[in-house]
């Protein structure tokens, strides 16, 4: 079994879009390009969060039947409005109801790490995929490719003790690495595994345009700043400021943002 993060909070679909939605789109592309997947057949978004990996599937291939399953039902609430051509079920990564073989690839965009036992969610990928099919996945690589991520936390970490410790907990996840992700792939029994970083770049107009999405209360970056007292929260904000400023003028900054991927083939 594999380790996975804190739980992600998932209460608020149109929040999420202005914190992480705009960027899971940006990555969604790049990573069906790396699942490879069948030509033809339908796919199930394991996780599909607002629908961002949907509607990419829907635009490139509008004849495909693109199944979505979340937990949060604010998510699939939004995700019907950003994907509207899906079909989208509640459910539990964990306990999918759905039946054996029947998709030509199941994939997870961001949402392993976050799930409870992440061993269990791929096996279940796993079932409801045909032999021959593509399980794939793409996670964070929170350690040393979030550019966002590792500005909020480190600076955080310098004068609360509290984040410090949400830090460690998020960056500790193995899922977060190459060779975890391998190695949960291998566990499952998918053969012809492959493993490779996506980088996208996260664009901001301003601090502002980076800090505000924090307050919307979503993930663990979200449930921090929310949980601060107002003194607190100030005092966090503008040190997270003058990390973004980085002794220039406010206005656009341009963050890289590594992914890692991972697919393998249902023997």
């Amino acid at each position: 079994m594999v380790a996975s993060a804190p739980a992600y909070r998932a209460s608020d679909g149109a929040a999420y879009d202005r914190f992480l939605g705009r960027w899971s789109r940006r990555l969604a592309g790049p990573f069906i390009d790396f699942a490879r997947l069948p030509p033809y057949g339908p796919v199930l978004d394991v996780g599909c969060g607002t629908g961002s990996l949907a509607a990419m599937l829907t635009a490139r291939a509008p004849e495909r039947t693109i199944v979505g399953a979340d937990l949060s039902p604010s998510y699939l609430e939004q995700a019907r409005r950003n994907a509207p051509n899906g079909l989208y079920t509640a459910a539990d990564a964990g306990r999918l109801a759905l039946r054996d073989m029947a998709f030509a690839a199941s994939l997870a965009q961001l949402v392993l790490n976050f799930v409870p036992d992440p061993a269990v969610a791929v096996a279940e990928m796993r079932r409801v995929t045909r032999l021959g099919g593509t399980v794939a996945a793409s996670v964070w690589d929170f350690r040393g490719g979030l550019v966002y991520q590792r500005l909020f936390w480190d600076t955080a970490a310098c004068i609360d003790e509290g984040a410090a410790r949400a830090r460690d907990r998020l960056f500790a996840t193995p899922l977060a690495t190459a060779d975890g992700l391998v190695r949960l792939w291998t566990e499952a029994g998918l053969t012809e595994v492959v493993t490779e970083p996506i980088t996208i770049r996260m664009d901001y107009e301003s601090f502002e345009d980076y800090w505000q999405p924090l307050l919307g209360g979503q993930g663990p970056v979200g449930v921090y700043v929310t949980g601060l007292d107002d003194s607190r929260r100030a005092l966090v904000r503008e040190r997270v400021r003058l990390a973004y400023l980085a002794g220039g003028g406010d206005g656009v900054r341009s963050m890289a943002a590594t992914a890692w991927a991972v697919r393998g083939i249902v023997g």
